[in-house]
């Protein structure tokens, strides 16, 4: 990353296809639109890694005090 601004690649995979893809996380959305458009006929199957989606999840829950830490 070139700047402190921005945000990092994040995973991107494709059990179908058994790819796994790293893409900007500002085109992340639009990235497995257009896999899933282009190869899969807009069925949603290439996703956020589920390993990384949990983590973001996690973190997510934790900022809006919805975890509990003792």
């Amino acid at each position: 990353m070139s700047g402190e601004s921005e945000l990092p690649d994040v995973p991107v995979v494709c059990p179908e296809c058994d790819t796994r893809t790293e893409v900007p996380f500002d085109n992340l959305e639009a990235a497995i639109d257009r896999h899933n458009d282009q190869l899969h006929d807009g069925e949603e199957v290439a996703r956020l890694d589920p390993e990384v989606a949990e983590h973001l999840l996690d973190r997510a829950a934790e900022d809006l005090g919805l975890l509990d830490r003792e």
